[in-house]
């Protein structure tokens, strides 16, 4: 059934995909301490922590101690680690929930992506004490967070095109509604503007916007992340060589498609082993394996976010 799921169903179900969040105020912040009730919902993979800040700012403003707080100072962290707001919640999910990924078989049932994992999953929202070395300050408008979306939709369209041209040149009313469409989770009116940017799929990327974000250590820096990125063109050229011939005997080039497990070999072979088979960790998108085999071109025009980026998370096996 997966084969035979289209570019635009994959990506409809991704945009529907949710995790449930269990979200306490900061004991330290707060007139009850740890007895204040917690704020319980269901967020879309696709979108980010600080859409959330008004509605928490005003669930919690009866326990503040500081009662004069504004939602923009509102900050989330996962067992003391300041997470990072201009990461989508679904990457942040796969980075640090420790939830089992969905195989093949589980991605397209009707369960949750993260099946196998406790849920919900428990978050600590700050309103005061702003970690300023690891977070960039929010304001009060929202400019800061659309900046940083837009900032990424530029470096992932001058991966895709070379150049920069097609966000740079998007009417006012569509740059601000591709971070809307985001934000109110629009599949319809993400598409629209987002087609504007992407290449024709008769015509390949010139790279292919993909972040490898690689396993903490217990002993690391808390709220490092170790990022592997790299320019990736979809094609790779191959030589096809007969067993009885010598090397001079090779046929022409030809090129075929550059794959998630050619890759993960390439950029870390001490983890990927293989091209073809996760030995020692197994790459994660969404919540679910992605087979090795998969052509990144196709991963991205399927699976980005919602900034035009593939964030693949190397989970260890075992």
């Amino acid at each position: 059934m997966d084969n035979l799921a289209s570019p635009a169903a994959i990506q409809k179900r991704i945009w529907d995909g949710r995790i449930p969040l269990e979200i306490v105020l900061a004991p330290s912040q707060s007139r009850c301490y740890d007895q204040t009730d917690p704020y319980i919902v269901s967020f879309p993979r696709v979108c980010y922590l600080p859409s959330l800040l008004p509605k928490l700012r005003a669930f919690f403003s009866p326990y503040l101690i500081e009662p004069g707080s504004q939602h923009h100072d509102g900050w989330f962290a996962f067992e003391g680690v300041p997470l990072k707001w201009h990461y989508p919640i679904g990457l942040l999910f796969d980075l640090y929930a420790g939830a089992d990924p969905a195989t093949k078989t589980g991605f397209g049932s009707d369960d949750s992506q993260e099946s196998g994992s406790s849920f919900p999953w428990r978050l600590t929202v700050h309103f005061s004490d702003w970690p300023v070395e690891d977070l960039v300050q929010l304001d009060a408008n929202g400019i800061v967070m659309n900046d940083a979306f837009i900032n990424s939709v530029k470096e992932a369209d001058f991966l895709r095109n070379g150049t920069a041209k097609g966000i740079m040149s998007l009417s006012k009313e569509d740059s601000s509604g591709l971070w809307k469409a985001v934000e109110d989770v629009d599949l319809p009116s993400f598409q629209r503007i987002s087609n504007i940017l992407l290449p024709p799929p008769s015509q390949p990327f010139r790279n292919v916007p993909i972040r490898i974000f690689l396993p903490l250590l217990p002993d690391e820096e808390s709220g490092s992340l170790k990022v592997v990125q790299s320019p990736l063109p979809p094609l790779m050229q191959a030589l096809s060589v007969h067993s009885s011939q010598s090397i001079s005997s090779r046929s022409s080039p030809s090129t075929q498609p550059q794959t998630i497990g050619g890759v993960l070999h390439t950029l870390l072979p001490n983890l990927f082993p293989s091209r073809r088979t996760p030995v020692l960790a197994k790459p994660v998108l969404h919540g679910a394996v992605l087979p090795m085999s998969a052509p990144i071109e196709e991963i991205v025009r399927s699976s980005a976010y919602g900034d035009g980026w593939a964030y693949v998370v190397v989970r260890m096996m075992g």
